[in-house]
């Protein structure tokens, strides 16, 4: 039998394996995923949780109910992977062979790496992070506690999980506190590595004036070089003290990928943007946040990758050339507070632009205007998250980024 090897079952990894199961056939084809958790995490819940949005069961389900009939779920942790020989090497010593693997470990917030973040006592008092399901829990405690004073939203630096969540608890929080009678005695900072709100101009302007609206003091090109304290010290020797600072650390892919040599300094596995195929490997394929392809690192792109991986892999193996293309499409909601939000919807080429989503004219949801609609499409993901994603059911969305009911530059008055 041929093996396929899938490293890591988030979401990636857990949509990889179920779509795959249906497409090769259970006589030809073994499938295992190695994943050394036995709870699946909704990643994008973890934003509402220390507003109350989400109660902490809502967010975390068994892992084994969720991978299909048919798969092999490993418990462990990766080693290494021996790429030249076909192989994964688990911590435990056991070895696992494969004919096609694919790296879906994704990142997680490195909160060493940045000096003196975790020293002093003040993480999780002073020094809080909500990129995780403990640190999120810790956070809303911490809100619950906080009568007013410097309160600083910081990235660390690029490429994150989900790029617009840190401005999303920026706006939760100036209206979290304007509820709690605070916003007066509470500054709001927040501090980016990036010149503007985003990355792209349409948005950043947007998303820029939402925070000017809000007086939420914008703190840009800040490449933080320390924490002193309860300070934040940048390299060109700026600093932000803070009461309370919500830190987004910086994200690294899995070590097992720096062992095996497989990555870049961020622990990235270098693919081919369309196909996702290893640039150093044939028969090695990065999904997911585990990759270096230039978008967002948001479940939104996992799954439009997936659908092109799953077509492009079934003719890979088969020896037939990869015809699909991802194009880097990403969308995502943006909570702005108040029971609203944004949609934005982009790839490689293309921008968040205005209009409407996913029917031109119709919508129902409206792009780059926070809108009542758009925050109850937020909250309504997470039913399809776990019923039509995860177990790989097809979502009536294309894969590929539609110019449909955009408006593009020119077409502004």
């Amino acid at each position: 039998m041929r093996r396929l090897l899938v490293l890591g079952a988030g979401t990636a990894g857990t949509m990889v394996v179920n779509k795959l199961r249906r497409r090769l056939a259970r006589t030809d084809w073994r499938i295992t995923v190695v994943e050394p958790s036995d709870t699946h995490h909704y990643q994008p819940g973890y934003l509402l949780l220390p507003f109350g949005g989400y109660r902490p069961e809502q967010v975390v389900r068994p892992t084994a109910p969720l991978i299909a009939d048919g798969v092999e779920l490993v418990r462990g942790e990766v080693g290494r992977v021996m790429a030249d020989e076909n192989r994964v090497s688990l911590s435990d010593g056991r070895n696992l062979p494969y004919d096609y693997l694919v790296i879906a470990t994704g990142v997680t917030p490195r909160p060493d790496q940045t000096p003196g973040m975790l020293d002093g006592g003040h993480w999780r008092k002073e020094i809080f992070d909500f990129y995780t399901y403990d640190g999120a829990l810790a956070l809303a405690k911490a809100l619950d506690r906080f009568e007013g004073g410097r309160l600083v939203v910081h990235i660390t630096d690029l490429p994150i999980k989900c790029p617009v969540a840190p401005l999303e608890f920026a706006f939760l929080a100036d209206a979290h506190l304007r509820r709690r009678g605070l916003r007066d005695r509470t500054d709001l900072v927040y501090a980016t590595p990036l010149s503007g709100a985003f990355t792209k101009p349409i948005a950043s302007a947007r998303l820029g004036s939402m925070l000017d609206d809000r007086k939420i003091v914008v703190e840009p090109d800040f490449l933080v070089e320390r924490v002193d304290g309860t300070k934040l010290v940048s390299y060109d020797e700026r600093e932000i003290p803070f009461d309370l600072l919500v830190t987004v650390p910086l994200n690294m892919g899995a070590d097992f990928v720096a062992r095996s040599g497989l990555g870049d300094e961020l622990n990235l596995v270098p693919v081919d943007r369309h196909t996702l195929l290893s640039r150093a490997h044939d028969n090695v394929f990065a999904l997911g946040d585990a990759n270096d392809i230039p978008t967002s690192k948001a479940g939104s792109v996992a799954h439009f990758a997936v659908d092109v991986f799953a077509d492009n892999f079934v003719a890979y193996a088969a020896g037939r050339p990869m015809t699909g293309r991802f194009d880097g499409h990403a969308n995502c909601f943006v909570e702005s507070g108040d029971g609203k939000a944004l949609l934005i919807d982009f790839n490689y080429d293309t921008e968040p632009l205005p209009g409407r989503y996913p029917l031109p004219g119709v919508g129902p949801f409206r792009l780059l205007t926070d809108a009542a609609v758009n925050h109850w499409g937020k909250l309504a993901f997470r039913w399809m998250y776990w019923n039509v994603l995860l177990p790989g059911r097809p979502l009536p969305l294309p894969a590929h980024m539609s110019m449909a009911g955009k408006q593009a530059p020119t077409d502004e008055k």
